[in-house]
Order: structure tokens, then sequence, then C-alpha cells
């Protein structure tokens, strides 16, 4: 691994992937998707539909979930993809709440 950014799945052609594997968990404010990548190092996306604010707080939901995906990223078990879907809820929360949510549905993977 060379540094973070090889870290995310950025064509949809891989988020795909993950979504047809339908190794699912989640919690209130997130819906996770895995699948194994046979690579040594996790992989994460985050997808955020129209329906969850405007661009302005789509944008800035995603800002706090790569830093918070940053700062727990060795939390993530390797030789996986994630998609992490975001929920309406997730608007209405602090970034503490979010961070929190965040660790609690990595740790129902592992």
């Amino acid at each position: 691994m060379k540094d973070m950014k090889d870290c995310y799945l950025k064509k949809n052609i891989e988020f795909q992937r993950v979504y047809s594997a339908k190794h699912i968990t989640g919690n209130r404010t997130f819906t996770l998707f895995y699948k194994k990548n046979n690579l040594d190092y996790p992989r994460i996306g985050f997808t955020i539909t129209k329906k969850v604010g405007n661009a302005v707080t789509r944008n800035k939901i995603k800002r706090r979930l790569r830093e918070i995906n940053r700062e727990h990223f060795l939390k993530l078990k390797p030789g996986y993809d994630y998609v992490l879907v975001v929920k309406k809820v997730a608007v209405d929360l602090s970034y503490k709440e979010l961070e929190s949510s965040f660790i609690h549905v990595i740790k129902r993977v592992r």
C-alpha cells in the first residue's frame, strides 16, 4: 500500500462488486456492505444519496467520514472492501456521534 489514497474505492465497478457480494450489516446511521478483496489492506467507499440533504450537507458528511476513516483506519479488517451507505439520520449528528456510529458498524464486521 503506497498511501491513504489507495484505500478508497473510486470506480462504479468496484462499488458494484461489493454490493453484489450481499454481505451486509448496519446500524441506524449506516448500512455497511463488505467483500473480500484479496489485498493485504482494506479499502472503503462512501455512498450518500440525494435523499440526504443538499450538496453542501452531503459533502460535509463525506469530509467528516474521510477524517473519521483516517483516524480509525487500523480498526478495519485487512483484506476487505467496504461500502458505507449513509442514511438520512446522519444529517443531524455531531462529529462525535458520527464517529461512534462508524466505530460501532465497523466492529460488527470484525
